[in-house]
């Protein structure tokens, strides 16, 4: 197959860390068809990186990534506002880079990675060039409605209008079935994990390599410093574990908007054991996994996030929410879910995780490889492809 990727959700010359498991999906794609990808820059983002130094993007505004031509046209919208206009905004945006992929490439499925407007935008580009689309759902972009009517209805409106859906779990599917979708055209992909990479290790080579301290104590998060994963809660219960006379550490693994105002909560909560450790490049997330005695993600929405099967697969226990798919994929006797927005349960679940005894190596799950998930979107796709052709040959 020629697989044209678009989406928001890709790493670029500015956020070079941004959506690693999106990167890996379709590098992992590309080893058994050809793959090209569209992945817009938010304006918003551009300005950002610019005033902050960064070089501009080369003419073309492309590059290439694991050997695969990805293009960043400029995404223009109207920030926290008319957010029924932006998968307009979003299609008029690509519009460009898609009509040059149609040309050069010659693509067979259209495969979009986010519902709105990624997806919205994907479906009215893709069928009005003849392709097929698919859309693959990750969590917040179809959970996390309630607020934006007029996303709700562009989500809808995408999801009903594709020729097939991915979704990363199968709590994610129920939604999209319950949002009209023809359950014949959703399939449920849950993520692996680069078994290569993430895999268990020694805990004091893994702190020697990051100069942690030894003898610490350590509680691991990992992820977008954003309203929607919590860490405000986290650092509220790391304020009750510190009165409670716990001793530990607490590394902060990510970037985004929220960083400065969670500085900010952690000093007046006189939290000087948290540490914020930026974005990192995935190759070094295994030592953090390994280095630490227990990962937490306190977020309010969630797909199925990589974060949890990566620390499974490096024998790091887990407590996180129960939101989601997570319940589907955090195998109980490694994991503790505790409800979402409520620190004291996840004070007392990191409290008895940093006590408890090492787990027994038999009672660890078996990481499912990711190139058996990327296998299986590939015949999903390959599927809509072929429904696609014996429609129109029925047709003709």
């Amino acid at each position: 197959m020629r697989i044209l990727g678009l989406t928001n959700l890709y790493p670029n010359p500015w956020q070079p860390h941004r959506a690693p498991f999106n990167r890996h999906l379709f590098r992992l794609l590309a080893e058994d068809h050809d793959v090209r990808i569209i992945a817009p820059v938010a304006w918003t983002d551009e300005l950002a990186a610019r005033r902050r130094g960064a070089d501009r993007l080369p003419d073309g505004r492309s590059n290439l990534m694991d050997g695969l031509l990805v293009e960043h046209p400029r995404y223009y919208f109207p920030p926290r506002a008319l957010r029924g206009s932006y998968g307009h905004c979003y299609r008029a945006s690509v519009g460009r880079a898609f009509r040059r992929a149609l040309e050069e490439f010659r693509p067979d499925v259209l495969h979009a990675s986010w519902a709105y407007p990624d997806g919205w935008a994907a479906v009215r580009l893709g069928h009005a060039a003849g392709l097929p689309v698919t859309i693959r759902v990750h969590g917040s972009d179809v959970r996390m409605l309630d607020h934006y009517p007029a996303r709700r209805r562009r989500t809808q409106e995408a999801l009903q209008a594709a020729d097939g859906v991915i979704a990363v779990s199968h709590e994610l599917a129920d939604r999209v079935v319950q949002m009209g979708v023809d359950p014949d055209r959703v399939a449920v992909n849950l993520d692996g994990v680069d078994t290569a990479m993430f895999r268990p290790g020694s805990q004091d080579q893994a702190r020697r390599r990051l100069q942690l301290n030894p003898t610490a104590k350590r509680i691991l998060f990992i992820g977008n410093l954003v309203n929607v994963k919590g860490i405000d809660v986290l650092l509220t219960a790391c304020s009750r574990l510190r009165q409670a006379k716990y001793e530990f550490e607490l590394d902060i693994v990510g970037q985004g908007p929220l960083r400065k105002s969670l500085e900010a909560q952690a000093r007046r909560l006189g939290l000087d054991c948290v540490r914020f450790r930026g974005a990192l490049p995935q190759s070094e997330l295994p030592f953090w996994y390994r280095a630490a005695d227990v990962f937490v993600l306190p977020s309010r929405s969630e797909g199925v996030p990589n974060v949890v099967l990566e620390a499974m697969a490096c024998h790091t226990p887990v407590v996180a929410t129960r939101v989601g798919g997570i319940p589907e994929v955090a195998a109980s006797e490694v994991c503790t879910l505790v409800p979402p927005d409520d620190a004291a349960a996840l004070e007392n679940a990191l409290a008895l995780e940093l006590t408890a005894p090492p787990r027994r190596p038999g009672e660890w799950p078996v990481a499912r490889p990711r190139e058996d998930a990327v296998a299986e979107s590939a015949e999903f796709l390959k599927a809509v492809v072929a429904r696609q052709r014996t429609s129109q040959l029925v047709g003709a």
